[in-house]
């Protein structure tokens, strides 16, 4: 996917943004009377953003609290080397965990910053102790546990 500016958009496309990321359940039609065009015209810009990468996805947000799911852990990983081999060796492996939920490659103290999900600290405990510390490659993993998640899932602001 080719790199798009945003000034390639015009102020309808960025409408259709907005509303989208604010809340996915807008319907076509109510979207299309927001921006002031035909449903059809609405539906086909929206289907371009799509198709361009604009709007990568749209999915619902659940609250992982009410699933049982109410520790979040960020962990820093360190590998003990930087080859590109063994980063594409780590990078698969982590695909495989579905407790990760991100997974970044990340300049500073660490290689790696995870973002993860589990129900309680024993939870993370057995992850850590099966899988984490197991991944190819992994010399340190640093854990903090998120005591309150202040600002998430934040809009872009265009």
């Amino acid at each position: 996917m080719k790199d798009i500016s945003s000034d390639m958009l015009d102020r309808i496309d960025l409408k259709i943004l907005r509303m989208l990321q604010e809340n996915g359940r807008f319907t076509n039609a109510e979207i299309a009377q927001q921006v002031n065009v035909s449903a059809a015209t609405c539906h086909r810009r929206t289907q371009r953003l799509f198709d361009e990468g604009y709007i990568k996805d749209v999915r619902a947000m659940v609250d992982p609290k009410r699933l049982g799911f109410g520790t979040l852990v960020i962990v820093g990983i360190v590998l003990d080397r930087s080859t590109p081999e063994a980063i594409a060796e780590f990078e698969h492996a982590v695909e495989g965990i579905e407790a990760i939920l991100d997974c970044d490659l990340v300049a500073g103290d660490f290689d790696y910053l995870l973002r993860i999900r589990v129900k309680d600290m024993e939870d993370y405990h057995h992850l850590l102790a099966k899988n984490l510390i197991a991944l190819p490659g992994v010399r340190q993993a640093r854990t903090f546990f998120v005591v309150r998640e202040v600002k998430t899932n934040a809009r872009l602001k265009i």
